[in-house]
């Protein structure tokens, strides 16, 4: 039994009240619902969250909303995982339901589809004992990217190797947030959503935009407005 957890907490400094925002025409939000009902093989989606409106919207795109998140596991501040146990373990608590694996669904990435979510678990089922994320090609390999100090000087993060050619260079991945999968009980022992033996689900870049900023919002907003029905 799959449980998708989607945490959509009221607050954001960067995008205000951005789990609300209009996307392609409809809360952001109601993207990642609608692909987590959509997907085969998750069984029940919950919206953890602290704020009412949130919650409204959420249940009016079919999610289930059993309790309210309390404010203080929702600042900014608090590291993704915990809403995550805390709704586990109030699900346990108050209903004794007891998911044999949880996915976490960030309302952050709407471009993700319900073919991905099934792909994922698909992954997943293949070994169960693993946990699953979803990680994207990064735009630049460690190398060629650099911090500046206090003086305006550039340093390396990694040794640059300067004969290295772009075509040349290994393939490296970005985590982007669009979907983790652990069994339940690796997630109360270790509190964490991945750990040592995590495997990847690849994801195009087009579909991997995380929505951290306005001009995050604006190009999801473009995307999905011009292709929106053939995403969902």
């Amino acid at each position: 039994m799959t449980l998708a957890i989607v945490p959509a907490r009221g607050g954001s400094k960067a995008v205000p009240r951005k789990n609300l925002r209009s996307v392609g025409g409809r809360p952001l939000i109601a993207w990642t619902i609608d692909a987590a009902r959509r997907a085969r093989s998750v069984q029940r989606v919950v919206v953890t969250t602290d704020d009412e409106d949130v919650a409204a919207v959420a249940r009016a795109n079919g999610a289930d909303v059993p309790f309210m998140r309390p404010s203080e596991l929702a600042g900014d501040d608090v590291p993704g995982v915990v809403p995550v146990l805390h709704a586990v373990t109030w699900l346990d608590t108050h209903e004794r339901y007891r998911p044999d694996r949880v996915i976490l669904l960030q309302p952050t990435s709407p471009l993700r589809t319900a073919a991905d979510i099934d792909a994922a678990i698909a992954l997943h089922d293949r070994d169960p004992s693993a946990s699953v994320v979803a990680v994207s090609p990064a735009s630049h390999h460690p190398s060629w990217l650099k911090t500046v100090d206090a003086e305006g000087r550039v340093r390396d993060i990694v040794p640059e190797d300067p004969n290295a050619v772009r075509q040349q260079l290994e393939t490296v991945y970005a985590i982007n947030g669009a979907i983790y999968i652990v069994r339940r009980e690796e997630l109360l022992a270790r509190r964490a959503l991945y750990g040592a033996d995590t495997r990847a689900y690849v994801m195009p870049a087009e579909r991997s935009l995380d929505i951290d900023s306005e001009w995050d919002l604006h190009l999801a907003d473009l995307i999905l407005q011009a292709a929106g029905a053939r995403l969902r």
